[in-house]
């Protein structure tokens, strides 16, 4: 009973320090208060989808030099610049802008690379706006089979929109700001996964894909400039 106890008893301080001080800082890694709060694109493009956290990262260098890397965004392209062993099927992701990987159109699907079965469709491109903002639909229902977004929705089915903003700053820099909005049905799952499971699985892969991005962009810009 006593080792139950102590184990309940960690249990549930781990808990509170998840809710207190763990997740607050995961779903705004880097992020503003205006970023978190403030307006968004894509809320139309999940109907009844609710805005999710953001991460944001400042880089040295304008928009025109970041947007190239979101292009070419993709499994069978350069890759998720993140951990690749986890989520790229161990294939390394670009170190440099591929010119044959520039051409992204709306209703294109950005592609997900799988050990087993290579690359599989994942990411609807449903926003597009050069060197501003490119958002990616994803919706499936919960065994991960891709939906028709045109046909009714499931009452069980996830669906979101991951979103990469672009915002210019003074001195020829950019603050890229990934957010988006999202859907989960059931919504008692739905608030479970959010709640408790999302976070740290995204920040442990976008946080790493934000600091690669940033070293990547920044890098070529000085290797351009000099």
């Amino acid at each position: 009973m006593a080792v139950g106890r102590k184990i309940v008893g960690v249990a549930g301080t781990a808990a509170v320090v998840y809710v207190a001080w763990v997740r607050p800082r995961l779903v705004r890694w880097g992020a503003t208060d205006e970023e978190i709060a403030g307006p968004y694109p894509g809320a139309d493009l999940v109907p009844d989808g609710e805005r999710g956290g953001a991460m944001a990262v400042t880089i040295d260098a304008p928009p025109d030099r970041v947007w190239p890397w979101l292009v070419q965004l993709g499994g069978d392209r350069g890759g998720w610049y993140s951990w690749d062993h986890l989520d790229n099927g161990g294939r390394p992701s670009a170190h440099r802008v591929h010119p044959e990987w520039q051409h992204i159109a709306l209703g294109d699907y950005v592609k997900y690379w799988t050990r087993r079965h290579g690359p599989v469709d994942a990411w609807e491109v449903a926003a597009l706006e050069p060197n501003r903002f490119l958002g990616l639909r994803g919706l499936s229902d919960l065994r991960g089979r891709n939906l028709d977004p045109k046909q009714p929705r499931p009452s069980a089915y996830t669906e979101g929109l991951w979103g990469f903003l672009l915002n210019e700053l003074p001195g020829g820099r950019t603050r890229l700001v990934i957010g988006g909005y999202q859907v989960f049905r059931p919504r008692w799952l739905g608030r479970f996964v959010f709640y408790w499971l999302f976070p740290p699985v995204v920040w442990i892969m976008q946080a790493r894909m934000l600091a690669v991005l940033k070293r990547n962009v920044e890098r070529a810009a000085r290797g351009s400039t000099g």
